[in-house]
């Protein structure tokens, strides 16, 4: 219901008499910079009013101070991989009746304020947006992905880059760097400002005096302090009047043309914000292709760090693209697959706020071996990961918000490998990739599968049931109270006997007080270091192997646990240092080794239900955890049938 409508005025304004959300249209013009140190967001603001389907997703249109006003307003910016509605209400920071932050030229109109605040409120409060890269802002009101480029070390095909990416709708911004606090908005002589964020509006090739020069278009945000150099608002002879004209020159309005090669000499870094499909509507631009993945660095599971630690790196989470068909008409000549692969990790400057230090992040890509292409259950192990070289990685590891680089890849099929510089560190991520053609991507979620590869004989011979094992040695028990006799003799083949004069079964006591004393020497004759079982791994092994549902082990099953147990002392192989234990990012290998293979998001629930403080574990968890999962097995299987 209106003001109006209800037969009452609207309220007041402590600003001004006729405030209004939006005058004639979102212009560049109405984002002038307050006194919080945001121009990065500024920038950012500014370059999204250059396209009106891009602003309406972000400020919804149909918003007023008049009809249907509630005293909110609300806004959409994207959030770690969605898009979020913030709402927030109309009051707003200021000082002797003047707003305090951004605002627009005329006065009364709020649209760019209450943005500004509804981004502060995202992210935790005004005091966090002090400080950034308009790249942050680009990727905040647009889902898309940036990149960013030093200028002193530019590649050479940059402004045709440039100039494509404006073609495909892409946000441009560009900055002077300061080398200490009191450069901050220093005004050079040529009247450009150090440590403020400009955007950059259009790339275009003309002849001045019949020689070919490439151009660029900025925008101050400031909308006042504008460039005085070649190209400025007072040197535009030489060009013909057509050629002005399309340039669409405009004088004194904070907005101006700059030569290329100045722009090289004048600027220190450049940002380009390139766009998702689904926010660009206009038919003019072509598109990117785009895929996007969740992730999760675990300690103990899939926090592996970097390539420099070989015995973790290949825990971590592996995401694959196939790339088919090559670029159209490519920038730099060259035939090849363009791919923008972008690593975030989420809620930056939430973590800042409360005084947490960001990850250091990059990543790794590898291409994938013949006989791995195509297959779905692929998780690529060290004979590929630490043997071969990558076929392209992040630049740097960094500890920012956002590391993003552009490859250009022959066509073939990649795993992408997000990581931590260190190991052992947590922090959530999302990971994209922008192809110029249309590619495949799949993250590892195969399918759990199990293999037997183990099967044993039981032969009777005179009462004693025998069954093989590594052992040297003699070592016999008898119990009595359960009329089970234990021994291993060595004269006949290294065998486990158990001898029984009446069928009895071994149950869950038999297992803990007296199967442990022989398994534990079992394990040292063959280098495992164990204490035994524990009773909840006894537990499960009754679970899974008591068919007959009586509570115990009769002696043909208990035969099917040593041939188990013999199964699964694959565990020594991974167990290095001969501890006892092995690490938990060698989960996968062992389990892969004992006939599993699982995906990462299962080996992490592992991990933290079997892995100690130290994230290590023993042969008991070790065994608990195979016999557990055998059950789930074997129970899935059933409930197939």
């Amino acid at each position: 219901i209106s003001w109006q409508t209800a037969g009452i005025l609207p309220p007041t304004c402590e600003l001004c008499s006729d405030p209004r959300f939006i005058v004639d249209g979102a212009k560049r013009t109405d984002i002038c910079q307050g006194e919080l140190g945001d121009c990065w967001l500024l920038a950012a603001i500014a370059s999204l009013t250059l396209d009106p389907a891009i602003l309406n997703r972000v400020v919804p249109p149909g918003q007023s101070f008049s009809l249907q006003y509630a005293g909110i307003f609300h806004f959409q910016l994207w959030q770690y991989g969605e898009w979020v509605d913030v709402v927030v209400d109309d009051r707003l920071p200021t000082r002797d009746g003047k707003l305090l932050f951004v605002h627009s030229a005329e006065g009364g109109e709020f649209w760019s304020a209450l943005l500004e605040k509804a981004y502060a409120k995202v992210n935790s409060s005004y005091e966090v947006l002090i400080g950034g890269s308009s790249i942050e802002g680009f990727e905040d009101f647009t889902g898309g992905i940036s990149e960013s480029y030093d200028l002193k070390e530019a590649p050479p095909f940059l402004f045709n880059i440039m100039r494509k990416a404006l073609k495909l709708g892409s946000l441009l911004g560009c900055s002077i760097d300061i080398s200490s606090s009191y450069e901050t908005e220093a005004v050079t002589h040529q009247k450009l400002v150090k440590g403020h964020a400009y955007s950059i509006t259009a790339a275009r090739q003309v002849h001045h005096f019949g020689s070919p020069v490439e151009l660029l278009r900025i925008r101050n945000p400031w909308g006042q302090v504008e460039w005085t150099g070649a190209w400025s608002d007072k040197e535009w002879d030489g060009l013909e009047p057509e050629e002005k004209k399309r340039l669409d020159h405009a004088a004194d309005d904070g907005e101006f043309w700059m030569s290329y090669t100045d722009f090289l000499r004048q600027f220190s870094r450049l940002d380009i914000c390139n766009l998702t499909p689904d926010t660009l509507s206009s038919e003019e631009f072509s598109r990117w292709n785009y895929g996007e993945f969740e992730g999760v660095w675990r300690v103990g599971s899939t926090a592996g760090g970097c390539r420099n630690y070989p015995a973790t790196f290949c825990s971590n989470l592996q995401f694959f693209i196939r790339l088919e068909d090559v670029d159209d008409e490519p920038h730099d000549g060259e035939d090849g697959c363009t791919v923008l692969i972008g690593l975030m990790q989420k809620d930056a400057r939430r973590e800042r706020r409360f005084g947490r230090d960001l990850n250091t992040i990059g990543f790794a890509i590898y291409q994938v071996p013949d006989e791995y292409k195509g297959r779905s259950k692929v998780h690529l192990g060290p004979d590929v990961l630490l043997r071969r070289a990558a076929a392209a990685r992040s630049q740097n590891f960094i500890n920012l918000r956002e590391v993003c680089e552009r490859f250009k890849l022959p066509p073939g099929e990649y795993a992408i490998i997000p990581s931590t510089f260190q190991p052992h560190r947590k922090g959530s991520f999302i990971l994209r990739v922008f192809t110029e053609k249309q590619a495949h991507t799949r993250s590892v979620t195969h399918t759990h599968t199990h293999t037997h590869t183990h099967t044993h004989t039981l032969c009777k011979k005179s009462g004693w049931f025998c069954v093989s094992v590594r052992w040297r040695g003699t070592w016999t028990l008898t119990s009595r109270r359960f009329h089970v006799s234990i021994s291993f003799q060595p004269d006949v083949g290294s065998s486990l006997r158990v001898r029984t004069h009446n069928p009895v079964c071994v149950c869950v006591c038999v297992c803990v007080s007296h199967l442990n004393s022989p398994v534990c020497r079992l394990f040292e004759g063959s280098d495992v270091k164990s204490d035994g079982f524990s009773l909840q791994t006894c537990r499960s092994i009754i679970s899974l192997l008591d068919l007959d549902g009586s509570g115990k082990l009769g002696l043909l099953e208990f035969h099917h646990v040593w041939t188990k147990i013999q199964k699964y002392l694959v565990f020594k192989s991974h167990d290095s240092d001969g501890s006892g234990s092995m690490s938990s990012h060698e989960m996968r290998a062992a389990l892969a080794e004992a006939g599993f293979q699982l995906n990462s998001a299962v080996i992490q629930e592992i991990v933290g239900r079997y892995a100690d403080s130290s994230f290590a574990i023993d042969f008991d968890c070790f065994v608990g955890c195979l016999i557990r999962l055998e059950l789930l097995f074997s129970e899935s299987q059933t409930f197939k049938r």
